[in-house]
């Protein structure tokens, strides 16, 4: 198994103190930054100046996640903002294979979700365009849902699909201590959690604790 990757959400962040509170979670292993439009999903939330601030405030990987319906045209933006992974929903593109070329030839490495209801075969022949499909575990938009475990079935069966290609799969929604097991136990790598960790008086300890939790699993 990968080493299992921490990825805090900003979506939960105080955004008056948005670089200390980066700083407070500079023990994780990336910094993921959810884009809403309001239109594919129901909220608004932060475009490619947000982005900028990120990247000039951590050195750590830098993992954008578009949920914007059209987004062919704002990918150079947000890989020219800073970011290092750019994730497309599969429920967005009418061209993946073309979308996700346009991120690698951005520079940036490439990343498909799929919402809960989405199927796996879905994504069965751009695997080799990708280097990480998220399995989302709540239905996006909003944070602080509920993680949705019948997500864990879609999970093995896209570690499966996967086979040896270093593909990381992610997980986004509900994640806590308790769920990252159950996720990680599918077959994820890559976790992200909002609530959870930017919910928390130490910021420090709750990404130890997500870690922990895992630590017999790897």
């Amino acid at each position: 198994m990968a080493e299992i990757v921490i990825a805090p959400s900003i979506l939960a962040a105080d955004f008056t103190q948005l670089g200390a509170e980066i700083a407070d979670v500079s023990s994780a292993d990336w910094v993921h930054v959810d884009v809403m439009d309001g239109h594919f999903v129901p909220n608004i939330t932060l475009g490619p100046m947000i982005v900028e601030a990120v990247r000039r405030s951590t050195e750590l990987v830098v993992d954008v996640h578009l949920m914007i319906e059209p987004v062919d045209q704002f990918i150079d933006a947000f890989v020219a903002a800073g970011a290092d992974v750019v994730t497309v929903h599969v429920e967005t593109c009418t061209h993946l294979d073309r979308t996700l070329a346009v991120i690698r030839d951005a520079g940036a490495r490439a990343g498909v979700a799929l919402n809960p209801a989405t199927p796996p075969e879905t994504v069965q022949y751009v695997l080799d365009r990708v280097d990480l499909v998220l399995a989302m575990t709540v239905n996006p938009g909003f944070g602080g849902q509920s993680y949705i475990p019948g997500v864990e079935t879609k999970i093995r069966e896209l570690r499966a699909m996967i086979g040896d290609r270093p593909i990381r799969i992610e997980v986004d929604g509900g994640i806590t201590t308790s769920t990252a097991r159950q996720a990680v136990a599918a077959g994820a790598d890559v976790l992200v959690a909002g609530s959870a960790i930017f919910g928390a008086v130490d910021r420090a300890m709750a990404i130890s604790d997500l870690r922990d939790s895992i630590r017999a699993l790897q």
